[in-house]
């Protein structure tokens, strides 16, 4: 990915913070020449609780056992992609005198490093955390412990990794190189009932402008 000064994102809380936010993430890697790809889902290894700030960025996540053995999980580098809020941005947006083209903003983190494969045991706390993670706001939080017995049966056609990443290359493209007015414009258009209105996208813009200012 491209790194340009203007829109790195390279504040480890908020770069921990998009990962909390966005449990969807690409795995890619490369075997005889060709790229694999697959989509899975990851949480930030906090264990439950906040991340120690000094603490190494640190992601868990589970994929079928499958996918793992195409990718031959954990012989090789990996990149893992988490892509935050993005949209398109109309120039009927910016509702100024400069003729501007549309553009497309957006947040994303590219995690690279060699991922370690977990035993059984470890595979079977992700797969706890993931459901825990994403039942949470619901009122009546299901949990993985309701089935157990099936739950285990079906475990071992998954594979549990933990990435630690050497390298984290983070990126919030978010109109800053514009005027502060032009933005808060957009900032405006995407938060309301535009027909490209991305609310998301909108809060993340916000914090960028204040962060600019």
């Amino acid at each position: 990915m491209l790194e340009q000064d203007t829109y790195a994102l390279t504040d480890p809380e908020e770069q921990r913070s998009l990962i909390r936010g966005h449990g969807w993430a690409t795995l890619i890697t490369a075997r005889d020449g060709s790229p694999v790809v697959s989509h899975l889902p990851v949480l930030l290894d906090e264990d439950g609780g906040e991340a120690d700030p000094a603490a190494p960025l640190a992601v868990v996540g589970h994929l079928a056992r499958a996918d793992a053995e195409l990718h031959r999980l954990g012989e090789h580098p990996v990149t893992l992609v988490i892509q935050g809020p993005h949209g398109y941005v109309s120039p009927s947006m910016y509702d100024a005198a400069t003729p501007y083209v549309p553009t497309w903003n957006f947040v994303v983190a590219h995690l690279h490093g060699e991922p370690e494969v977990l035993d059984a045991d470890a595979t079977y706390d992700v797969l706890r955390r993931t459901v825990d993670h994403f039942e949470a706001e619901r009122p009546r939080p299901w949990r993985l412990d309701g089935v157990t017995p099936y739950a285990r049966s079906i475990a071992p056609y998954t594979t549990g990794f933990r990435l630690t990443p050497t390298r984290v290359v983070a990126k919030h493209k978010l109109s800053q190189e514009k005027p502060h007015d032009v933005v808060a414009r957009v900032v405006a258009a995407l938060g309301g009932d535009d027909p490209h209105a991305n609310p998301e996208l909108a809060d993340a813009m916000r914090k960028a402008l204040v962060t600019h200012v």
